[in-house]
């Protein structure tokens, strides 16, 4: 997977995750509390795949790899927003 890949998968969760978190709804959020859910949400999918890999749980590119960046990207970004409200 590419860094583009991780960007993707860890923006949109970071910004459902800060969306869709329940708690106090403000009716337009700064573009900051986003631009952060990305950057934590692309950490978190990077962070998730090379400790992956080192440990050696899967190779790049398998669907695990995927689906751990999925995962941990979710509970990190959800984590993020409960902090950020």
């Amino acid at each position: 997977m590419g860094f583009l890949a991780f960007l993707v998968i860890g923006g949109l969760t970071g910004v459902f995750a800060l969306v869709f978190y329940p708690g106090k709804r403000q009716p337009k959020p700064k573009i900051q509390k986003f631009l952060m859910a990305v950057l934590v949400g692309t950490i978190a999918a990077l962070a998730s795949s090379y400790i992956g890999q080192f440990v050696g749980l899967f190779q790049s590119g398998q669907m695990l790899e995927w689906l751990s960046a999925i995962v941990a990207s979710c509970l990190i970004c959800s984590f993020y927003a409960a902090v950020a409200k």
